[in-house]
């Protein structure tokens, strides 16, 4: 079995199998280590990143222990909020702390400069009795040499692990820095990992002059199960959150003691996850907003108003709070003290000040409030909706019974839809008066509007200039109103839920 596990190592690296079985001559012992240690990493790492197990055992086959060869370089890539960076940082600290494994982390946002950034690692890599001018290098070539003498002064049985995260930063740096990281394991002779941490695929970092090809791992985005398993994970923090608010209320800490069980949560979370998933996978983000709006679904059973067990009336009670919060997700707007105490729902006011205050360029507010149109419109009714001279429409009883909908059918309740690239800018040329070129600085501002989590991606990110992507509009109806009113647009009359 032990066996197993190191040929499963060194095939995934590239080892031969002469290569193997030298190891396993020479340190048979180790081998038993290192399948100890890692195992302790692995167990200790995954309870606090569920669904998360298959990701942190390719780790922990890839890394081994700091006996082992490490692999020159890993890629570990996905969407935000898919725990890249805090499965790394955790790793990484276990591995140190087990193993005695030198570990730099470094943002290449924060390090802006190759000079920043190499004085960074050396620093926090260097041994104890290093001097200051032995971290300092202003290129790659210092930085290289200055490990390399490390390596002639003892440091060959140290191993080292550097993860850099937002790696698609390191194109813009010198046009040497990314190579020689994914080759600084041969360039320095030193037992050493560089794991880079990106949200987008490994070929984006391709060059005229290539890149040494590293093993890939793809951390992809938790399904509706998965993120509702993640949420209900804070159950027992949540409750107990809850008991010591309400610790001199005698009547409500018993209401909620027994109410409040991991049933009702996931009751809860369920409803939260039916509005929230397909607007919204960050999954701290989710964390947070649904522990904000948990409090205002168990108001009416703390006041004896509404039983546990009645889920349509909670539902009732917590769809229109939902519904404000989802126009606000990825904003964090500052509450009066009242509101803070308290477990108000969000209110329009915070929604107008937000919208108000938001200074975005005029022709991305027409693109936001064609998105929104795009998003809660179905498209075959985007001729009658938006060109003048579309015919004459029969009404039939069928089209009457249809329109006479109920809130809980209104597509600005049920929530956004994906569209594509062509029909947003289709609605935008329709809705705006006067006439705008296609140009690169309009279509940059559909990124600004993604960047500033207004708008989303649902598929094909990689693919904007095909027409094969899919977008989706975040923000709500009360938070558009407001956009329409300061350029003068009346988003009500463009929307199906109010024909």
């Amino acid at each position: 079995m032990i066996a197993a596990h190191y040929r499963l190592h060194a095939g995934a690296i590239g080892y031969s199998a002469g290569k193997y079985s030298h190891f396993c001559a020479l340190y048979p012992r180790q081998l038993f280590v290192s399948k100890s240690q890692m195992e302790n990493i692995c167990a200790a790492l995954e309870p606090l990143f569920p669904c998360r197990e298959g990701a942190i055992k390719t780790l922990g086959e890839l890394i081994g222990d700091s006996r082992e060869d490490y692999p020159s370089a890993l890629y570990l890539f996905g969407h935000s909020g898919t725990g890249k960076t805090a499965l790394t940082r955790t790793f990484l600290r276990e591995c140190s702390r087990q193993q005695g494994v030198r570990i730099a982390q470094l943002n290449a946002i924060e390090c802006y400069t190759t000079k920043i950034m190499l004085e960074n690692m050396l620093d926090t890599l260097a041994p104890r009795q290093c001097t200051e001018e032995s971290v300092r290098a202003d290129n790659m070539l210092e930085f290289v040499e200055q490990l390399r003498r490390w390596h002639d002064q003892g440091g060959r049985s140290q191993s080292f692990l550097i993860a850099v995260d937002n790696a698609e930063r390191l194109r813009d740096m010198d046009a040497n820095v990314l190579p020689v990281l994914l080759r600084l394991q041969q360039l320095t002779s030193l037992n050493l990992c560089v794991i880079l941490l990106s949200q987008i695929p490994f070929e984006k970092f391709y060059n005229k002059t290539g890149l040494t090809e590293v093993i890939s791992i793809h951390l992809a985005q938790y399904n509706k199960a998965e993120t509702q398993r993640i949420l209900g994970s804070d159950f027992f923090q949540v409750r107990g959150h809850l008991l010591e608010q309400f610790s001199k209320d005698v009547q409500r800490l018993a209401i909620c003691e027994a109410a409040l069980t991991e049933d009702f949560y996931s009751n809860y979370l369920n409803l939260f996850l039916s509005v929230f998933y397909k607007a919204c996978r960050d999954v701290p983000e989710l964390q947070l907003t649904a522990r904000k709006c948990f409090s205002i679904y168990l108001e009416p059973v703390l006041d004896g108003t509404v039983e546990s067990t009645d889920v349509s009336r909670l539902w009732r009670h917590i769809a229109g709070p939902l519904r404000s919060a989802l126009t606000q997700i990825y904003m964090r707007t500052e509450k009066p003290p009242e509101e803070q105490e308290g477990s108000a729902p969000i209110e329009d006011q915070s929604v107008r000040k937000l919208a108000q205050s938001l200074e975005l360029p005029y022709y991305a507010k027409y693109l936001l409030i064609a998105a929104f149109l795009a998003s809660h419109n179905s498209a075959n009714q985007d001729k009658r909706l938006f060109v003048k001279h579309h015919g004459k429409q029969r009404k039939r009883m069928q089209t009457v019974n249809a329109r006479a909908k109920t809130t809980e059918k209104m597509s600005t309740t049920l929530g956004p839809k994906s569209f594509t690239i062509d029909r947003l800018l289709a609605i935008f040329y329709a809705i705006l008066e006067e006439k705008v070129g296609l140009t690169c600085n309009l279509l940059s501002q559909i990124s600004t509007l993604v960047h500033l989590k207004l708008l989303s991606f649902v598929s094909g990110e990689q693919n904007i200039m095909d027409g094969s992507a899919r977008l989706q509009c975040t923000v709500g109806l009360e938070f558009v109103l407001y956009i329409g009113k300061v350029v003068g647009f009346n988003v009500r009359q463009y929307l199906c839920d109010f024909m």
